[in-house]
């Protein structure tokens, strides 16, 4: 049995006990019940999931492993199978007639279809992947029966109750009309200050304030030498010795070739001696910053509700945590997108110049998303209104976009001696081959990544694997859920009348998803699909709108949101610390050991070199070289070979040796293996 069966089970045990002891104290045992089983058949189920920290799609269990490695897990999703089958029987007559009273019921089998299909991620084996897709698909389906079960049973009154609180909480649309509305509230400062504060949490107990990305490691040497005021450094003495992936190395200078927006955020981080902070503070900025946008496309109870979901959202969540370039992206997205929506409701001019220098910004950060943004909001911006093309705002925000935009020609220049080569775009040229990186179709597009990339070359085929490998991820990342998070957003496409601002969701999404079918990578399984993370509040402010509109019919009552609220818990207190100790935890492999070490021994002024992999071994411990090479402080060398370890001691005579073992060699963490001993070739 897993040894962390255990403590996520007891968890959720003790979750699901007070969920059935506060209910019944509300008249609602039988409820109760269900939602217990809801909370616990979750935890079981993320048991019987592969995640796990190395880099790889998860899939469920095999069905002799589920037996072997976790019963006890198996026994609670079997005994959830039985209750809800035998409950959705017994309750039969009232399913029917709510199938009954659902209009166009011909799209619920579009519905199902996005349903099972999301439920599971695609295998090399055909069988297999038919396999895992019933299973998974039927235990989202046991969680739906259990979550339809638990609102069945909730007496009348106490439906009413919890409608009432969730008004007062949430708002009601009527009690907007001709109220302004309000710029910023203590709901979304509060749901802003728990956002940073999770974020927090997880960088430090679970990601361990420490880059496991070999992007992040890049990023954060980026940052250190923009914070010192350079645009680059002084190369290696031996650069074989000192080999990160995403840096450039040449004669004369060593930088990084990503794109200089997030570094230069990230900086701001480096310079107070805090880079841990920024992501989870823009994170809280983002919900803040969502919540005037909503208001500005919903009513309260929409923004409020969408404000929700986005505050629980395992993909957000986790995405703040890190040191990745997205939730910066984000930010100024949503600079961007609140600046075109304030400008059309007048004709000043300096909101659409936010808005464009926003949509520049993301053009710094992620160039594909920038053009995506730019020309989504581009479109909004000169749509008319009143019958009148906006002209003016348009012409504004092209202007932002392009001054703001436009610092990278003379930054790019700066790198590649031209303004249009991307540094990003040589240094994959001229490791990977000529335009293997570029967007389009072909035979010679990719990196030769066959466990994230499985079909060589970029065509029709790999767009639909790539949307396989990000729908599925969605699924599980955007909400947590143990429903899927698809249902409500192909309830959304499907099912549900759409109004006016849900087209500009829906075409936000569509916008996103159709550029990124040109790229031949999926963004791989890091942090959910992450090369979609700008539909994240599209797709919840989607859900949010079917909650409402589901709300409002006579068989609801006011029980969709309750709903909502209930999925979300049951994820926050199962779904976010199996994700946090499953799998981001040493995270492919990365640990901050060479960080306690070098605090219980006297390494500075040493040479320290590393044996193993370059990555994990080699990076991890690399985040902490300084950028001067030369500094009286530790220097972290890998100890690639015989070759490159005697250039490495002939660069550095002067320095006590020391020589640790990574975590590829000795199974666990970093060991010291010698040390400290005098460099063989001092004089």
């Amino acid at each position: 049995m897993s040894s962390s069966t255990l403590p996520l089970l007891g968890v959720a045990a003790l979750a699901a006990g007070l969920a059935v002891w506060w209910l019944a104290q509300l008249k609602a045992a039988k409820a109760g019940r269900y939602v217990g089983l809801l909370i616990l058949g979750q935890a079981a189920a993320l048991q019987l999931t592969d995640a796990g920290p190395r880099v790889a799609y998860q899939h469920l269990l095999p069905l002799g492993r589920m037996w072997t490695e976790r019963p006890l897990a198996l026994a609670v999703v079997m005994l959830q199978v039985v209750a809800v089958t035998a409950g959705l029987w017994r309750d039969r007559a009232a399913l029917i007639s709510l199938v009954k009273q659902i209009p166009r019921r011909w799209s619920l089998a579009a519905c199902l279809t996005v349903f099972v299909l999301g439920s599971a991620t695609l295998s090399r084996a055909p069988i297999d992947y038919a396999r895992e897709l019933i299973c998974a698909s039927g235990i989202q389906a046991v969680a739906l029966g259990t979550l339809v079960l638990a609102l069945l049973a909730l007496p009348a009154g106490v439906a009413s109750r919890f409608a009432a609180r969730i008004d007062r909480l949430l708002g009601d649309p009527a009690s907007d009309a001709g109220v302004d509305r309000p710029a910023v509230d203590g709901f979304a400062v509060g749901l802003a200050v728990w956002v940073m504060a999770v974020a927090l949490v997880l960088n430090r107990l679970s990601y361990q304030s420490h880059p496991h990305l070999p992007d992040e490691v890049a990023y954060l040497f980026h940052a250190r030498y923009f914070a010192q005021g350079l645009l680059t450094v002084p190369p290696p003495p031996v650069p074989a010795a000192f080999d990160i992936d995403l840096l450039t190395y040449e004669p004369g200078r060593w930088y990084s070739p990503v794109p200089p927006g997030w570094p230069a955020m990230l900086a701001v981080g480096q310079h107070f001696g805090a880079p841990s902070l920024v992501n989870p503070l823009l994170s809280g900025l983002n919900v803040l910053l969502a919540y005037l946008l909503l208001l500005e496309l919903y009513d309260r109870r929409a923004a409020r509700t969408t404000l929700l979901l986005l505050a629980t959202s395992p993909w957000h969540l986790f995405m703040a945590m890190n040191y990745m370039n997205h939730t910066f992206t984000f930010t100024a997205a949503l600079v961007a997108a609140l600046g075109v929506a304030r400008s059309r409701r007048g004709s000043r001019i300096l909101w659409p110049l936010a808005a464009g220098a926003g949509a520049g910004i993301v053009s710094l950060i992620r160039p594909l998303e920038g053009v995506i943004v730019a020309g989504l909001l581009g479109l909004w911006a000169l749509a008319p209104r009143s019958r009148r093309w906006n002209l003016m705002p348009a012409a504004a925000f092209g202007i932002g976009t392009l001054v703001v935009g436009g610092l990278v020609f003379p930054y790019n220049a700066a790198l590649t001696g031209d303004p249009h080569v991307f540094p990003i775009m040589q240094y994959t040229d001229s490791h990977y081959g000529v335009g293997t990186n570029a967007l389009g179709f072909g035979p010679n597009r990719g990196l030769g990544w066959g466990g994230l990339d499985p079909l060589p070359g970029h065509g029709p085929l790999d767009v639909l694997v790539n949307a396989n490998l990000n729908g599925t991820a969605l699924n599980v990342e955007l909400s947590g859920w143990p429903t899927g998070s698809l249902l409500p957003l192909a309830l959304a496409v499907l099912l549900i009348p759409w109004r006016r601002n849900d087209r500009l969701m829906l075409g936000m999404i569509a916008g996103v998803i159709g550029v990124h079918s040109f790229y031949w990578f999926s963004g791989g399984p890091d942090f959910g699909p992450r090369y979609w993370y700008l539909i994240l509040l599209p797709c919840l402010a989607l859900a949010a709108s079917v909650l409402r509109q589901i709300d409002r019919a006579p068989i609801s009552s006011g029980r969709a949101t309750l709903a909502a609220i209930a999925l979300s818990l049951s994820a926050v207190v199962t779904f976010v610390p199996w994700r946090a100790t499953d799998k981001y935890y040493h995270y492919r492999g990365m640990r901050p050991d060479i960080r306690e070490l070098a605090r219980t021994h006297d390494w500075r002024g040493s040479l320290i070199l590393i044996r193993g992999n370059r990555h994990p071994d080699y990076h991890s411990a690399a985040s902490y070289n300084p950028i001067d090479l030369q500094a009286p402080q530790p220097i972290y060398a890998w100890d690639r070979d015989s070759s490159t370890r005697a250039d490495v001691l002939h660069a550095y005579p002067d320095r006590t040796v020391w020589y640790v073992d990574g975590p590829s060699v000795t199974g666990a963490g970093y060991r010291i293996a010698a040390g400290p001993t005098p460099n063989p070739v001092a004089p």
